[in-house]
């Protein structure tokens, strides 16, 4: 392969996943997989699909600014994947499931625990038709454990994991109490470990010629994603409490109130600190016993906060950002989703994709094109590709039959019998 093929090709050409996931931590993986390269297939329920083509508003809008049915919630995880519906409670559906997991290379699925079982789609059925399928299982608790059975949703795990509890302001201050994250970010993070693992399961197959089951679950990658604050309670047994946008081992580390609004602060060593404080006008802090570590500051935050506050309203949240910037102190605005998009370095880096389409009609208005956020994953020999829109309902599905080897007549008898 030479340097301009990996280049169009990505990392993973050579790959194909069968994704059989809905809604985000599935098909968050299998995007991710789609844009290192691999070919990803999304198996949807005819004149349904994915739930998230319904969760709205908002919706994509057509070509006169109007709303249409389509939501954008389904765009967000789905880019360079084909689509095909095909009813898995047919016989003959099952039956194309399997011929494609028999030539697929992963298989990603988030059904409860034992629910493809009866359509011969678990891990034991394939394995038998295809060793080396690396089969990745996303569910709320895992294939184990007392609520192995139960449903899994973000919010729910969110709260279960204590995520919830230490996110937000502390009780007895206004807007007090726990909060979820603004995303779903058990959902997320399951996808992105999910996507190590098949990467992982791949390089040992790459070994062994065998594939092998992932058994990924949302609550123990919320457990997990707990970091040191987890850490912190193991190791002393001390119950982190939530804080609002300070943090508990470093200081100052939070939003500050500007003369026009406010900014953050994320200062994290002794350095940074005394720069702070010359560039302020208030070299006296920095020489303070009572600020002299990072420890001591935060031992003694409320009064270091409060004379800090006292001095950030005097200047502008740009004001601040021009002089800080060149000290090596990290400053920043705090930006609505808009302004964060508007961002000169945000721009520089390409991070929003507009991908045409071709025709997609609802009420006789065209989706002209779909805008979605550019994959992090900057390999700099293979990097991502760009190489479909987010799909339309089934927009695949007779050209992945006729791969299979299915021709014109047979396809047509199976969207009679209302199998795809």
């Amino acid at each position: 392969m030479t340097e301009a093929d990996q280049t169009t090709q990505g990392a993973l050409p050579h790959i194909k996943v069968l994704d059989l996931s809905r809604v985000l931590a599935g098909p968050w993986c299998t995007q991710m997989l789609a844009d290192l390269g691999a070919d990803v297939v999304k198996v949807e329920k005819p004149g349904e699909g994915d739930d998230t083509r319904h969760w709205g508003p908002p919706f994509l809008q057509d070509a006169d600014g109007n709303a249409t049915q389509h939501a954008t919630y389904f765009t967000a995880c789905n880019r360079n994947k084909r689509s095909v519906t095909i009813d898995m409670a047919h016989p003959e559906g099952q039956a194309l499931i399997r011929q494609m997991a028999a030539q697929s290379d992963v298989l990603v699925e988030n059904f409860k625990v034992g629910g493809l079982a009866k359509y011969g789609l678990d891990y034991a059925s394939l394995k038998a038709l295809n060793p080396r399928l690396i089969y990745c299982s996303i569910t709320g608790f895992g294939q184990t454990g007392p609520y192995a059975e139960r449903a899994g949703y973000d919010l729910m795990i969110q709260a279960m994991s204590g995520m919830m509890d230490i996110t937000g302001r502390a009780d007895g201050t206004p807007g007090g109490g726990p909060q979820r994250v603004g995303v779903a970010l058990t959902d997320l993070f399951t996808g992105v470990y999910a996507c190590s693992a098949i990467l992982a399961a791949l390089e040992v197959r790459h070994r062994t010629g065998v594939g092998q089951l992932i058994d990924m679950a949302l609550l123990d990658v919320g457990m997990a994603t707990l970091a040191n604050q987890a850490a912190g309670f193991l190791n002393t047994g001390k119950v982190p409490q939530r804080q609002g946008n300070s943090h508990p081992s470093l200081a100052p580390y939070q939003d500050f109130p500007t003369a026009d609004g406010s900014m953050l602060l994320a200062i994290g060593n002794d350095g940074q600190f005394a720069r702070f404080c010359e560039a302020a006008g208030q070299p006296q802090w920095a020489q303070d016993a009572r600020y002299a570590s990072n420890t001591l500051r935060v031992t003694h935050r409320e009064t270091l906060i409060a004379a800090m506050q006292a001095v950030t309203r005097t200047r502008t949240t740009a004001q601040w950002i021009a002089l800080l910037e060149d000290k090596a102190v990290p400053c920043g605005p705090i930006n609505t989703i808009g302004q964060a998009f508007a961002d000169a370095q945000v721009q520089a880096r390409s991070l929003v994709i507009n991908q045409p389409l071709a025709l997609v009609n609802t009420t006789n208005k065209a989706i002209q094109s779909i805008a979605t956020v550019a994959s992090p994953l900057r390999l700099v020999d293979t990097p991502p590709v760009v190489q479909r829109p987010p799909p339309a309902l089934g927009e695949h599905t007779d050209a992945v039959l006729a791969g299979l080897g299915l021709d014109a007549a047979a396809i047509a008898a199976l969207h009679h019998q209302g199998v795809v």
